[in-house]
């Protein structure tokens, strides 16, 4: 018995959980570097063929494009970004566009995304997304040479030899444009310089023309400035609806006072086209209404000009009127915004703010 129980205290018992004999030796015998396998780093993933990890080969800047692109034209935005409640990203020309469709529409504007309701004041920027674009890489239009976008700009303007550009002597009516790296060897070939003085005199009489009409312009102005009685003022252009059945927008000031007199503002968008939220294309035109009494035929020259907060783009253009109480109405007159760009700004605002002046001819 002694014996016995010596035996079974010297002889190591098998491990347990074992399978068997075999699973059990194995499973007793310590792996080199078992220790160290707790602490270990977890692997790295394996690189794929083409520079990207997973994905299927796309890079990285191309899944960026497709997460950050506005969801109306599906491009990259190119200055400010805004996001509606819920996330959704959109360019600044497409966020203005939204909100002029609903205005011809008579409607709210929503997220196409979405269709969370959109404003200027539900939406905001999203700064981060902003410089996230400027930072990835741009083909430049000339080159094609990849830029980030922050730099692209400049290298359109002023770095990359391939821009197009003109001839110094197109002020003497060289038409050349070219390569910007092929610009001295033309420079050098060029016939203008050697052009004999009559042939200058027709080619700078064309330039003459359009230059006068600028100055005209000026010169207007200027002249307008001298008179006796100048007035001016802030007007705020509100939206309205017809009655009729098919309703249309338009736009009136509430009455103001300049020069003595009770006057009144009104615009339409597209000469009151029946669809204009259809046609690419949108203008706005005004008249000015007087709406006092008055003793005697009153002539005047006025023009419309952007207010002191606003942004939008309008050349000035006088125009002429003799307002008498029969006759107290102009014709409706283009406002003179640059491009449909700049109408859809003024649309998408909540209200137009302009700056009128009138000047009063006395003879």
């Amino acid at each position: 018995m002694v014996a016995a129980r010596q035996y079974a205290k010297t002889t190591p018992e098998p491990p347990r959980g074992g399978g068997g004999g075999g699973g059990g030796a194995r499973q007793g015998q310590a792996e080199p570097g078992a220790d160290r396998d707790n602490d270990a780093p977890p692997k790295k993933r394996l690189k794929l063929p083409g520079g990207a990890e997973g994905g299927g080969g796309v890079k990285l800047e191309e899944r960026l494009y497709s997460v950050l692109c506005c969801t109306v034209c599906l491009d990259l935005p190119k200055a400010s970004v805004y996001q509606c409640t819920n996330g959704h990203l959109m360019c600044a020309g497409c966020f203005i566009h939204l909100l002029a469709d609903a205005r011809l529409k008579e409607e709210q504007a929503t997220c196409p995304n979405c269709r969370c309701e959109i404003s200027k004041s539900l939406c905001c920027r999203n700064l981060a997304v902003e410089k996230a674009v400027s930072e990835l890489p741009s083909e430049c239009g000339f080159c094609m040479r990849q830029f980030p976008r922050s730099l692209l700009e400049r290298h359109q303007k002023e770095e990359c030899q391939d821009r197009v550009t003109r001839c110094k002597y197109k002020r003497i009516g060289c038409p050349w444009q070219g390569p910007y790296h092929e610009l001295t060897v033309h420079e050098a070939e060029c016939t203008h310089p050697t052009k004999t003085g009559n042939e200058l005199m027709e080619i700078l009489d064309e330039m003459d023309q359009t230059h006068k009409k600028e100055m005209q312009l000026y010169n207007s102005i200027f002249s307008l400035l001298s008179f006796e009685k100048i007035g001016y003022t802030e007007v705020q252009f509100r939206p309205y609806r017809t009655d009729d059945f098919i309703t249309r927008l338009y736009y009136e000031t509430p009455r103001f006072t300049v020069l003595n007199q009770t006057w009144v503002l009104k615009a339409r968008v597209n000469d009151s086209e029946r669809n204009p939220n259809l046609s690419c294309k949108r203008t706005l035109s005004f008249q000015l209404i007087l709406k006092s009494k008055i003793n005697s035929p009153m002539e005047c020259s006025f023009l419309l000009l952007k207010g002191p907060y606003d942004d939008v783009k309008i050349n000035p253009v006088i125009y002429h009127f003799v307002f008498t109480n029969e006759n107290n109405e102009t014709d409706y007159v283009p406002l003179p915004i640059i491009d449909s760009v700049e109408c859809n700004k003024l649309l998408a605002a909540k209200n137009i703010n302009l700056r009128l002046f009138i000047f009063q001819i006395q003879k």
